[in-house]
């Protein structure tokens, strides 16, 4: 599934540069995920690396955009394939 970044983010600036597809951008009010960028690093990296920087760990599951394994890789084939 695609992360989010909750209320609680204190725009730290830290999840912005370790996202490798792009998919973090600041918002009006806090930084945001696109959720059709986001493949929580698959094909990356083994975590997702934007919360592993996270000093206040608001980076959480996206409860509306449950993806498998699989969909999440066949995202990252989609979006590197360009």
């Amino acid at each position: 599934m695609a992360l989010l970044i909750g209320d609680e983010c204190i725009n730290c600036d830290v999840c912005e540069p370790e996202c490798p597809n792009n998919a973090i951008s600041q918002g009006d009010e806090i930084y945001e995920i696109n959720p059709d960028l986001c493949t929580q690093c698959v094909g990356h990296h083994d975590e997702p690396q934007c919360q592993m920087v996270c000093p206040v760990d608001c980076i959480i599951p996206d409860p509306n955009r449950v993806e498998s394994p699989e969909e999440l890789q066949a995202k990252f084939d989609k979006i590197t394939a360009k």
